[in-house]
């Protein structure tokens, strides 16, 4: 249910705005390796949650382009 709306909320935004989005991704996958290398990291989870995210934006951002194309 959660990654459907999250899905839908990702699809109504533009190309910037992903791109935007891309990046916080990024650097919260960062922090997020960083604390678990320092052994801070208490929610596990959110580390398969943000890589899926960040496929998912990189996905749509692809979907977009390709439809600008045609």
């Amino acid at each position: 249910m959660k990654s459907k709306q999250r899905a839908s909320d990702l699809n109504a935004m533009s190309k910037d705005q992903l791109s935007d989005e891309l990046l916080n991704l990024k650097k919260e996958q960062f922090n997020l390796r960083f604390q678990r290398a320092t052994g801070q990291l208490e929610n596990t989870g959110r580390v398969r949650e943000v890589r899926r995210d960040i496929a998912r934006v990189k996905t749509l951002q692809r979907n977009k382009t390709a439809a600008a194309k045609a």
